[in-house]
């Protein structure tokens, strides 16, 4: 009997290499033997040690491939060049809305973060029905304790229930349904015209276009580290962990979910190099984190009132959802 091939699907930049390293230690280390894995890392500009040492990660049950970012980008920019008035750049921060068309071979796939471990099977999420589905995803926790990321859930995106809010970090992808149903040429059309200032660019899309038809997965698969005050909301048996945000635990001490980082880091290859980064990691970097992080719930706060906004845009009558 064939076995099916899992496509998984990661991004990264060379920075991240040492980190996605830490999401496939686990994703290998919790594949069972009669499972066949095909990970596709996109990548900007990586270099021949690091790419090396990733493929050097692959076995007989997970083949790794590098795909080089910009030619993918540029086969996007000339098919659908009627639509597109933005930068490179900005199609990079938007990659993973274009995979399903880049990738055709594949009408299902997982994405995840490259900020992730994966102490469960990805199996168990591959399997799931996704019927007509566009993408299955976990609400996204990590705003339940921010008013102003809720009201700009609820005001500037026009989601009454933020519970219904997905985090993009982790998805299993209806890669058929988005390629059948135009979800790149939709994506552009909003794009080029409303410009939409987010939050989240890309998570805030996909909330958007596919709400509705969003199969909402338990918190297992994407869970997040919160603040130390909400310890007992942590989940017991987590399958997916994202460290979402500033929550880094090779920047942080004492990150919710830090013990399966660590414990996959110290198989890898980048082990080392991991822990001086936490090692040399200094109270003004993350006092700018901090900083940062208060600067978006700021941004979070303004964007209701402004005119552009999903919501408002919606309330015209134009179609956002597929």
């Amino acid at each position: 009997m064939d076995t099916t091939v899992i496509p998984v699907f990661f991004t990264i930049d060379n920075n991240f290499t040492k980190y996605v390293s830490v999401a496939l230690q686990s994703l290998i280390d919790n594949v069972r033997a009669d499972e066949k894995y095909h990970v596709i890392i996109i990548h900007q500009g990586l270099s021949t040690a690091n790419q090396q040492a990733l493929l050097n990660m692959a076995n007989d049950n997970v083949e790794i491939e590098l795909s080089y970012l910009n030619a993918n980008l540029d086969a996007i920019q000339n098919r659908v060049e009627n639509y597109l008035r933005v930068d490179f750049f900005t199609l990079t921060i938007y990659y993973r809305l274009f995979i399903a068309d880049q990738f055709p071979q594949y009408d299902k796939a997982i994405y995840i973060d490259s900020d992730a471990v994966i102490p469960g099977n990805l199996a168990d999420l591959y399997h799931m029905e996704l019927g007509n589905n566009l993408i299955a995803a976990a609400p996204d926790h990590s705003i339940e304790h921010v008013p102003s990321m809720i009201k700009y859930i609820q005001d500037a995106l026009g989601i009454k229930d933020y519970h219904t809010y997905l985090n993009s970090g982790v998805l299993l992808i209806n890669m058929k349904a988005f390629r059948d149903e135009k979800f790149v040429d939709h994506f552009l059309y909003l794009l080029n015209k409303y410009h939409f200032d987010c939050i989240a660019p890309d998570q805030d899309y996909l909330n958007m276009i596919c709400r509705g038809r969003i199969l909402y997965l338990d918190e297992k698969w994407d869970a997040m580290p919160k603040a130390p005050e909400y310890a007992d909301e942590k989940v017991a048996n987590p399958q997916i962990v994202h460290y979402n945000l500033f929550y880094k635990p090779w920047h942080f001490d004492n990150v919710m979910y830090e013990k399966y980082f660590w414990q996959y880091a110290d198989e890898t290859a980048f082990a080392k190099e991991i822990h001086a980064v936490k090692d040399n990691y200094t109270d003004a970097q993350r006092q700018a984190d901090v900083e940062k992080l208060d600067n978006l719930m700021r941004k979070a706060a303004r964007l209701p009132a402004t005119h552009n906004t999903f919501a408002k845009v919606a309330a015209t009558g134009e179609r956002i959802q597929l």
